[in-house]
């Protein structure tokens, strides 16, 4: 759960004398190893502010990987783990780059962040005292309004509406639109008519939304992060999905269901090619396979096939297809001399792990197998990666 973080603790850490103490504190190792020895020392300098300054030199540090440029920043844990990295809100940013903006929960300021870089008036606002209070610290030196509002009352004009509702619900992560903080339902009828993009989790079932404009799923480095809902006067023409697949390279592939989705029919070919999953939750498995000549294993599942795999992303040339049989699987396996063995499984209910176990492999050799399904037939490829 994290310090339960207090205005008065915002207060004292955003002084010159909790500066200098969050300086001295940032020079210990703050490690397992030397927990009880740096509590300790803190305490006794600071006695009541120890866990608020270990706890915010933690977060800090563990932002790093997450958020560009807020070394100096304060935090909640709760705020810092559901913030949204900054090169997936960079993204959203740039789609909104010269409009009027208003985030309507904006927590500790990330979203805000990136907004300020390329809009010319951004608000954010929220309910938490605490958190509102650090945003004004972390943004005090950009141009944002910080206010206390209800996200369920508008008090903008002119704006477009950013949204990220809590996903918890009774502690436990939701996938349910009702039981989203503020429930999704209640946030859209709020705001009915204006611009307004809404940031889900990547699980929300898309097809039970009745929702008339985009739907972005995004990626950073493999991982999905999130989706967006894009009301229709803040999407392209003709364009309801949307994949934005980002790195922390720089590079981004986008996606759209306006693009081609007509692909051959075919044996496989010498490659099996798996769709990022910012892909393959928007539903452009197709789009995707048809912009870069390949086709589809089976029609509904998302492995790709081809006699090439696109730049940048990972293959698995195949060396031969067997029957999905424990028992042929591991004479073959073992024929091989294979000892490593990476499983990817989708449309077949195998768990790769137990599976592992139970083929014993002994050998040197690396393989990948790829257990799928062709029309009602399990089958596996057995392969070699390829980056």
């Amino acid at each position: 759960m994290g310090y339960g973080f207090s205005r008065d603790d915002v207060a004292f850490l955003t002084s010159a004398a909790g500066t200098a103490a969050l300086a001295e504190v940032n020079r210990l190792e703050l490690t397992p190893a030397t927990h009880l020895r740096d509590i300790e020392r803190v305490r006794r300098h600071h006695g009541a502010m120890t866990a608020a300054l270990i706890d915010t030199v933690r977060l800090r540090r563990k932002a790093t990987a997450k958020l560009l440029g807020a070394g100096e920043w304060l935090f909640t844990d709760d705020a810092l783990q559901q913030a949204t990295p900054s090169l997936v809100a960079r993204a959203r940013a740039q789609r909104l780059a010269g409009r009027a903006v208003h985030d309507v929960t904006c927590s500790i300021g990330a979203e805000l962040a990136e907004l300020a870089r390329v809009c010319p008036s951004v608000i954010g606002s929220d309910l938490d005292d605490v958190r509102l209070s650090m945003a004004a610290h972390n943004l005090s030196t950009r141009n944002v309004l910080v206010a206390k509002a209800d996200a369920l009352v508008p008090v903008s004009r002119d704006t477009v509406i950013i949204a990220d509702p809590a996903r918890r619900a009774d502690g436990r992560r939701t996938h349910d639109p009702a039981k989203l903080q503020p429930p999704l339902p209640d946030l859209l009828a709020a705001y009915a008519g204006r611009d307004i993009a809404v940031k889900c989790a990547p699980g929300l079932d898309f097809d039970s939304l009745d929702w008339a404009g985009e739907i972005e799923v995004v990626s950073l480095d493999g991982a999905v992060r999130e989706a967006c809902l894009w009301s229709p006067g803040l999407t392209e023409s003709g364009v309801t999905r949307r994949a934005t697949v980002l790195s922390a390279t720089g590079e981004s592939v986008v996606l759209t269901d306006g693009e081609p989705d007509d692909i051959p029919e075919h044996e496989p070919g010498e490659w099996i090619v798996d769709p990022d999953g910012a892909i393959v939750r928007a539903g452009l498995v197709r789009h995707y396979a048809a912009k870069h000549a390949l086709w589809q294993l089976d029609p509904q599942i998302a492995y790709l096939t081809g006699d090439r795999v696109p730049e940048g992303l990972r293959g698995f040339r195949i060396i031969d297809r067997l029957e999905l049989r424990e028992k042929s699987l591991r004479q073959e396996l073992a024929r091989r001399d294979c000892g490593s063995l990476e499983i990817l499984v989708r449309g077949v209910d195998v768990d790769p792990d137990a599976l592992r176990k139970r083929l014993k492999l002994r050998g040197t050799q690396p393989y990948t197998l790829v257990l799928t399904r062709i029309g009602r037939t399990g089958t596996a490829f057995l392969c070699t990666a390829h980056r």
